[in-house]
């Protein structure tokens, strides 16, 4: 019936019975990874001196196929892993570096900081004043600013569970609990806050002595992502919660909060806060301003670093990992 339209004279051909059922060809030809079509014919080979009824024979061949197939394999996934760590934070290990990133690690104050320092013929390199912005000194250069000789030190990166009643301060005068009697004698190497945390806040605080880091995490140009648990001590609103995501006049300018919404929808008077503005209490300045008393504030998110895994008062050191992300996200 499929040849019905065609000429019935012309003989019928079947490629696939020829192709196995011919007596020349009724044997399992031979693979061959070099040909076109990948099999040779059994009377072409070169062992065709060989027993025709050895089936290992070929089994052989293509098991060594299969190996080069999985050594290319493993290689090229060998190579795509160190693709993804190329993009890791690694610092240069020049002989020389700038003489603000040096002011900086030092921990005296940022590198823009440390520019104007430099301008004002503040600082000294091995005796002689320095008053151009570029100059690059060696590690083991004498550096001093306003007489005072400087080190490079060690670079300390601290995350805090900060609890309450705590002062985010290096030293208070009134004598109350500060952030660094908590960390107590961790290093030797002066660090200090990343930010400030009021008395009654808690949660998420990092410490460090990296003064350029700081200064580029505070920075409003980098908006700097903060999440904060709040508790009222009334149900808030939904139109309220417009009012807040459409902007709200304070005392020093508009604000509006990034995201705001319900932790529990049977419980709201506990919401989930995210904003990136670094203005003093702005927090509870908002809820003031709607007229909501704040019951307990927690900030549980700071520039992608989190609370997980440490207790209230408690604290510890940035892995690699996370201190290469602070670097990268904030450049």
């Amino acid at each position: 019936k499929r040849y019905a339209d065609k000429d019935s004279s012309r003989p019928r051909t079947d490629k696939r019975r020829n192709h196995y059922n011919d007596k020349e060809n009724d044997r399992p030809r031979k693979y061959d990874k070099d040909s076109r079509d990948g099999y040779k014919n059994r009377d072409d080979s070169d062992n065709s001196s060989q027993p025709r009824t050895n089936k290992h024979r070929n089994r052989t061949e293509k098991e060594e196929y299969k190996d080069k197939r999985k050594q290319n394999f493993k290689r090229n996934s060998t190579r795509r892993n160190e693709k993804k760590h190329t993009a890791v934070y690694r610092e240069k290990d020049d002989s020389l570096i700038r003489l603000n990133q040096y002011i900086a690690q030092a921990g005296v104050c940022s590198r823009r900081e440390a520019d104007e320092l430099i301008s004002a013929g503040l600082v000294k390199v091995n005796d002689e004043i320095v008053n151009a912005v570029g100059t690059k000194v060696g590690k083991h250069s004498k550096v001093e600013v306003n007489g005072k000789v400087l080190s490079r030190e060690k670079m300390i990166y601290i995350l805090m569970n900060k609890p309450k009643d705590c002062v985010t301060t290096t030293h208070d005068p009134q004598g109350r609990l500060t952030v660094m009697d908590l960390i107590g004698d961790a290093c030797d190497e002066r660090i200090f806050p990343v930010g400030r945390l009021d008395r009654e806040t808690t949660g998420v605080l990092l410490l460090t002595n990296d003064g350029d880091l700081t200064t580029r995490l505070l920075h409003p140009k980098n908006k700097r992502k903060k999440v904060y648990q709040v508790s009222l001590d009334n149900p808030l609103t939904k139109n309220d919660m417009i009012l807040m995501s459409e902007g709200i006049e304070l005392d020093d300018g508009m604000i509006a909060v990034d995201a705001v919404k319900y932790v529990e929808e049977d419980d709201k008077r506990i919401i989930g806060l995210e904003i990136h503005s670094g203005q003093n209490r702005v927090v509870r300045r908002i809820f003031d301003y709607l007229g909501y008393k704040v019951l307990r504030l927690d900030r549980v998110l700071f520039a992608g670093m989190t609370k997980k895994n440490v207790r209230r008062g408690t604290w510890r050191y940035l892995t690699d990992k996370e201190i290469s992300f602070l670097k990268m996200s904030s450049q």
